[in-house]
């Protein structure tokens, strides 16, 4: 018979480690997490000034919280970011991996061939590398929770994203594997799949010009219910990250606004 696990931790006794938490999705991860009463967060980001800037609005919030500089696209830093976190939090309890690539949509016939390995590297690897690392923390205390960021490209074959779309794609069955793999451990994984998002860079740089903005203008006017924001995504985090999630894990979610039903 199978041991019975642990009950999953409130909100308000956990400690979440956000990767890419000084902008976008990640920044809006961790703030819901403090407004929701998370008492311990380290945000990770590479940039030492906007990661610093991220760390003092947070900590107005009241949660007591801590930025360490760092590129999970790096094995080292990797193991090192995790190590510091488990310091400072007394355990990573949740995990969030938002980081971003520098690229933006193009048709796979103008991407040179010597561009594919370092887009896979930053798309890929901080979200491996980060759970590699991590996990084996939650199974030792049998319960977690990771969230991970990917998008609908993973979902949907779109022109223009080829390298993005088969990416993402690797994020979502990585996820819901690891899902698969930690469940006995008490440890539940699941990936948000958005597509556009307001008010991130992601989104500015693949809006502005050129022939990813033609392709996003289309997806924008089927956004009936609204393009998403942030704090959107912030919100489902939060509740992925709670006891009332406990059941749900493996799970692949587009928050995109009735763009697509993926």
């Amino acid at each position: 018979m199978t041991e019975e696990l642990p009950p999953p931790k409130p909100l308000d006794e956990s400690g979440a480690l956000i990767v890419g938490g000084s902008a976008g999705i990640g920044f809006a991860s961790a703030k819901k997490l403090a407004e929701a009463g998370v008492p311990r967060i380290v945000i990770v980001a590479r940039n030492p000034e906007r990661g610093e800037r991220a760390r003092a609005e947070l900590a107005l919030l009241g949660a007591d919280v801590s930025f360490l500089a760092g590129d999970a696209t790096n094995a080292a830093e990797a193991a090192r970011i995790t190590a510091e976190a488990e310091r400072i939090l007394g355990g990573i309890d949740i995990l969030v991996v938002s980081t971003v690539a520098d690229n933006r949509p193009e048709l796979f016939r103008d991407i040179p061939t010597r561009d594919i390995q370092p887009i896979l590297n930053q798309m890929l690897l901080p979200t491996m590398q980060m759970v590699s690392e991590v996990m084996p923390h939650m199974a030792g205390r049998r319960g977690g929770v990771i969230v991970t960021v990917a998008s609908d490209a993973g979902k949907t074959a779109t022109p223009g994203e080829t390298i993005i779309g088969a990416c993402k794609a690797a994020i979502i069955m990585f996820t819901r594997t690891i899902a698969t793999e930690g469940k006995r451990n008490g440890i539940r994984a699941n990936v948000l799949t958005p597509s556009l998002v307001l008010g991130t860079a992601s989104t500015g740089r693949i809006t502005d010009d050129g022939f990813s903005a033609k392709l996003f203008e289309r997806a924008a006017a089927q956004a009936h219910l609204g393009v998403p924001n942030a704090d959107d995504l912030g919100d489902l985090v939060v509740f992925l990250a709670g006891p009332s999630a406990r059941r749900l894990t493996g799970q692949a979610i587009s928050v995109n606004g009735g763009i697509s039903a993926a």
